[in-house]
C-alpha cells in the first residue's frame, strides 16, 4: 500500500516536472505562428502607432510661438559657480532665443 501511493505520488511529481518544462519551451507554441503574429503586430500596430505619433507632433508644432516673458524669480537660474565651459554663464546647449540668463534673455 505504501509502495503503491510512493509510486502515485514520485509519478505526480514526474509529470508537473514534465509540464513545467514543456510550458516554458520556446517551441511548444509553434515558431511559425510565433513569427507571423509578431510581424502582423510590426505591421498593423506599431508602424502606424508611430505615425500617428509623428503626425500629432507635426501639428502640434508651432514655429512662429512668442516665447514666455523673462521673470526674474530669486529661485531659478542659480550660479553658485561658473560653468566650466565659454564665458561661465551659459549653458552647455544654450539657445539665446529659449533659454535666459539670470538677467534675462540676451537678444532683447
Amino acid at each position: 500500500m505504501a509502495a503503491a501511493a510512493r509510486a502515485r505520488v514520485s509519478g505526480l511529481l514526474g509529470s508537473s516536472r514534465l509540464q513545467l518544462g514543456r510550458s516554458m519551451s520556446s517551441g511548444a507554441h509553434g515558431e511559425e505562428g510565433s513569427a507571423r503574429m509578431w510581424k502582423a503586430l510590426t505591421y498593423f500596430v506599431a508602424l502606424p502607432g508611430v505615425g500617428v505619433s509623428m503626425l500629432n507632433v507635426f501639428l502640434k508644432s508651432h514655429h512662429g510661438e512668442e516665447r514666455p516673458e523673462f521673470v526674474a524669480y530669486p529661485h531659478l537660474r542659480i550660479r553658485s559657480k561658473p560653468f566650466p565651459w565659454g564665458d561661465g554663464n551659459h549653458s552647455l546647449f544654450h539657445n539665446p532665443h529659449v533659454n535666459p540668463l539670470p538677467t534675462g534673455y540676451e537678444d532683447e
